[in-house]
């Protein structure tokens, strides 16, 4: 699918990462599809913004298997690699199990409202079947003790592979397997509210994990190319 001919301008504010965001949700909800050669140009004319910030965010894409560029080639939209998207939900798995085990003993009140308001955001969305913001509450209920923990090295991995396995937490948003979300946010709300640090990063690191139900098996090799010649 080509960059939309229509503009779609980019807020001034935290321009950057709104220019990355922007791009990472195009591709994964396949309006820049996999293959697709992407053009800095175009794409800061759809967003309204210069090329740089689209070159930064491009360079981010990259660095999480989103994008493919080749020095002196065109960049384009990668497609979907098995092997990256299980290591990237295996790691994401991890790090938010971590995050948790660390922020429940740090978390105020004002932290556990957010994730309530996020909650009762992410139950509404998906109960209306609205994928979109269930993906944006969801960010939000996860986002409280990634940052709360304070560990900015867990937040730098999540930011470099969060954006591979958005493609599956679009797909399990989108299912009957959402209500299951709903409920297990609830566990993980409940088990922070208690104080429940082993109780809590385990409901964390299962809701994360049951996104690699959702990934495609390894494709079966080809015969005729594997075979060997016998000398």
């Amino acid at each position: 699918m080509p960059v939309p001919a229509h503009p779609s301008p980019v807020r001034p504010a935290l321009l950057r990462h709104t220019v990355h965001d922007r791009l990472r949700d195009a591709i994964v909800d396949g309006t820049l599809a996999p293959g697709e050669v992407l053009r800095d140009a175009e794409l800061a004319a759809w967003l309204g913004v210069s090329r740089t910030p689209v070159r930064e965010a491009l360079l981010r894409l990259a660095a999480a298997g989103l994008v493919r560029t080749a020095p002196g080639r065109s960049t384009a939209v990668a497609e979907i690699d098995v092997a990256e998207v299980r290591d990237a939900q295996a790691v994401v798995a991890g790090m938010h199990r971590l995050a948790v085990a660390e922020a429940v003993g740090r978390m105020s009140e004002a932290d556990l409202g957010l994730m309530r308001d996020a909650q009762e955001r992410f139950a509404a969305a998906v109960a209306a079947g609205d994928t979109d913001a269930a993906l944006a509450a969801d960010d939000d209920f996860h986002a409280v003790p990634v940052a709360t923990s304070g560990n900015r090295a867990i937040a730098a991995v999540l930011d470099q592979f969060n954006p591979v396995v958005r493609r599956l937490e679009r797909l399990r948003f989108a299912s009957e397997a959402a209500t299951e979300s709903v409920a297990l946010h609830q566990r993980l709300l409940d088990a922070c509210e208690r104080g429940d640090a082993a109780a809590a990063s385990e409901v964390s690191f299962r809701t994360w994990q049951n996104l690699a139900d959702l990934i495609p098996p390894d494709p079966e090799p080809d015969p005729d190319t594997d075979q060997q010649e016998t000398p």
